[in-house]
């Protein structure tokens, strides 16, 4: 699985340089989390004109304003909503791969800290003034939509604006540096739900794995994203009129008609509209909030809906696939590591571009599932078989297995199944590469 990268959701449903995005580098490639501006990777740097140029001294260390006496609290909330001011300074331009805000760039690391406490001061003795103060102040290019960051022990902040913002009291202010700059935070109440979305769905508690889902977007033109560019549909379209094709699309899905066809012909996300493409979703996946939190609490087959700063979002899990090891996919994890090889197998709705599977009828595909799971049952080896079949390029050819534990950078339901399988037992998950016939060999 190696040679198979872990998909990321495209950048319809991602934060653009949130006041908390870092960018971190995983064996997969480099994954953009919500977490603050864009981290200090590729950062660009002068090399000046003159052949003796005098080194730079290092900047002096910022003032140290941290709300300590919030930090040291022992008890942490399980999920918080909260808003902040950041307020950043010259020295920090690194962090920012050289998008410091205008007003920072001019700013001091003293002067940063000292308007920081005044926002805080001024926040503390009005607290319902976190939004006007966001406007005046924040140098948050993600945090000007108005929405609330949702944020639990798995959010992918960075550990200074977590660990403050999970021990906040409602309505309670702090401040707290990061790479960033100092953000002011502010506990809030959770967004108010909209009328259309899915409640009854959003108070169930999380799935706690992973699940795979697909979505029409439907933005209209004064969606808080709209900035980052709308479909040509939405540019003027009013949320009114959003409404009404959202529930459309929602009631033909509930009534049996096929999600990738209205994905065609309704959906304004560029990274699946086409291709009908589902994403995985868990608790750690890099998806705005709203759209994690009702894909994790969809049941197989169930469909609803919720709005994000990019629009409404109807949302459909997938159903189990019916070559699946449901049996096995539902016990409890087995192990904690276990050696696995595999044979993957595409179809013309979803491969890997082997020719071979791109040519392959559903019913072809299942016929030869059931055939090579019933020669690996007999006792048959699995590496000529993988020689023969597979269409993973980085095993097929040497019968190379994999090693496989909860951290592994591996697609999940790959992961989820090699967990549960006993040793020799052969099962059979999708993933958006195809069926993947499994053999726990250790």
């Amino acid at each position: 699985m190696r040679s198979i990268p872990h998909l990321l959701l495209a950048a319809a449903l991602t934060l653009a340089a949130s006041a908390c995005e870092k960018t971190e580098k995983l064996d997969t490639g480099p994954v953009t989390v919500k977490g603050s501006a864009a981290g200090s990777a590729g950062a660009t740097h002068g090399s000046g004109s003159g052949s003796a140029a005098t080194p730079t001294p290092p900047p002096a260390p910022a003032p140290d304003i941290d709300s300590k006496d919030i930090l040291a609290r022992t008890a942490t909330s399980p999920e918080v909503d909260v808003k902040h001011v950041l307020i950043g300074w010259k020295d920090l331009g690194a962090a920012y791969r050289g998008h410091l805000d205008p007003r920072a760039a001019k700013r001091t690391a003293d002067e940063a800290a000292a308007l920081a406490k005044e926002v805080a001061d001024k926040l503390k003795a009005a607290p319902d003034s976190i939004d006007a103060l966001i406007k005046q102040y924040s140098e948050d290019p993600g945090g000007s939509s108005g929405d609330p960051y949702t944020i639990d022990a798995d959010s992918q902040m960075v550990p200074p604006f977590k660990n403050l913002s999970l021990r906040l009291q409602m309505k309670e202010v702090g401040i707290v540096k990061s790479p960033f700059g100092y953000h002011v935070i502010e506990r809030v109440a959770a967004k108010p739900l909209d009328p259309l979305e899915s409640a009854d769905i959003l108070a169930r508690p999380a799935n706690p794995g992973e699940v795979s889902v697909q979505h029409v977007l439907i933005g209209w033109k004064d969606v808080p994203a709209a900035s980052r560019g709308l479909d040509p549909r939405a540019k003027d379209r009013t949320k009114a009129e959003a409404d009404k094709i959202a529930q459309e699309v929602l009631a033909k899905l509930k009534g049996g008609a096929d999600m990738t066809a209205l994905m065609k012909q309704y959906s304004e996300d560029p990274g699946s509209k086409d291709d009908g493409k589902a994403y995985d979703v868990s608790k750690r996946a890099q998806l705005v909030d709203s759209f994690k939190k009702l894909s994790l609490r969809l049941a197989p087959g169930e469909a609803g809906m919720v709005i994000s700063p990019f629009g409404w979002h109807i949302i459909r899990r997938m159903p189990p696939d019916s070559l699946e090891s449901t049996a096995v996919l539902e016990r409890p994890q087995a192990t904690e590591k276990a050696k696995v090889k595999h044979i993957l197998l595409g179809w013309t709705d979803v491969h890997a571009s082997d020719p071979r599977g791109t040519k392959r009828t559903r019913a072809e595909l299942e016929k030869l599932v059931k055939d090579t799971v019933a020669k690996l049952d007999k006792g048959a080896p699995i590496e000529p078989l993988m020689k023969e079949l597979s269409e993973d390029p980085g095993s097929a050819a040497s019968g190379e297995g994999y090693d496989v534990s909860p951290s592994a950078q591996l697609v999940e339901p790959f992961k989820l199944l090699s967990l549960r399988l006993k040793v020799g037992e052969t099962g059979v998950v999708k993933t958006q590469f195809g069926i993947h016939i499994i053999k726990r060999v250790e």
